[in-house]
């Protein structure tokens, strides 16, 4: 932003590459982080594992015990280890290069209202060579 600030996070499907859920915030902490889980898992049930990186918001006991006390297998990413995380790394790179660079946000509503048209272009138009050029929501739904 010009001034200050805003984090996102986001929960993708591995398999489809399809976003379950994302939000922004000012302060990147375990509660936001848990929240968006939270919705992820309200909108789309409940992962066997869920995969993060060691940031302080990921290794905190508010969000580990959550994801634990769900009966989710928790992994996380190894110390210096970038290929760990290159789905999500290449979802930010996204972002940023077909949205956010191209489309400066003058504030966080703008931001918010160029990330939820972002998102749903992403699940619901955008063909990716990684999945053989399909959308990741048709492949989210062959997958159900």
């Amino acid at each position: 932003m010009q001034q200050g600030y805003l984090y996102l996070v986001a929960i993708i499907d591995l398999h489809s590459r399809y976003v379950l859920n994302w939000s922004v915030s000012n302060s990147m902490d375990a509660q936001w982080c848990r929240e968006t889980l939270e919705e992820a898992i309200g909108g789309h049930g409940t992962p066997e594992i869920l995969n993060t990186d060691q940031g302080s918001q990921f290794t905190a006991e508010e969000f580990a015990n959550y994801v634990l006390g769900q009966g989710i297998r928790l992994s996380m990413d190894g110390k210096g280890r970038a290929t760990d995380n290159a789905f999500i790394e290449r979802l930010w790179r996204n972002v940023k290069y077909e949205k956010i660079y191209l489309n400066p946000p003058r504030d966080g509503m703008d931001l918010y209202l160029l990330l939820a048209e972002y998102f749903d272009y992403y699940n619901h138009e955008r063909r990716h060579q990684s999945i053989d050029y399909e959308r990741p929501i048709d492949l989210f739904k062959r997958a159900a």
